[in-house]
């Protein structure tokens, strides 16, 4: 089997080129965007750590194009912050049933699952998978998750998996690849 080279290691060319065609990222927030653990204080404050790289990849994207949707099954105003100062247009919390939501934002934004990419790490993400053409997970993702998965990002959730599925769209989709993207000349 053909394999290319990434900033992340060899992949398949088939699941590569999958990354080419991506026009919708979605995630879901605990244990993609963060660690998946919940801090609570004493007052009933919710605590959440979202690693910077994760924002720059997100933007960087955005920057080609690529449109960013978050779907998950609590509602958080932290969360509702974090992404809207990403510029994620498409914030749907509050809904466990992921898979229809997803089917309606495709619909929506008139998206074949060929164009859409679903990053999850849990049972309550595979709804998402039965719509995407790309499907996701972290290297800590649930077992079950993990063989359902085209890709497993070799970061954990909450520690730069999300910016390492930016930077495979980035080298896939830009001419020059990643290069020309980061300005590097490596």
């Amino acid at each position: 089997m053909t394999k290319v080279d990434t900033l992340y290691g060899s992949i398949q060319q088939s699941v590569f080129d999958q990354f080419t065609g991506i026009k919708l990222l979605v995630c879901d927030v605990d244990g993609i965007f963060s660690d998946g653990r919940i801090y609570l204080g004493n007052q009933g404050e919710e605590l959440k750590a979202f690693h910077t790289q994760d924002g720059y990849g997100i933007k960087a994207i955005q920057k080609i194009g690529i449109a960013v949707a978050v779907i998950t099954g609590r509602q958080s105003n932290i969360v509702q912050s974090r992404m809207q100062s990403l510029g994620i247009a498409h914030i749907i919390q509050g809904e466990e049933n992921k898979g229809p939501a997803l089917a309606s934002l495709m619909q929506q934004l008139q998206l074949s699952p060929n164009a859409v990419a679903a990053m999850g790490d849990d049972m309550p993400d595979t709804g998402m998978f039965k719509h995407a053409g790309l499907r996701l997970t972290v290297a800590d993702g649930h077992p079950q998750v993990l063989k359902l998965a085209d890709y497993i990002t070799s970061k954990s959730g909450g520690f730069g998996a999300v910016r390492e599925v930016c930077d495979l769209l980035l080298q896939a989709q830009t001419e020059g690849g990643l290069n020309s993207i980061l300005g590097s000349s490596t």
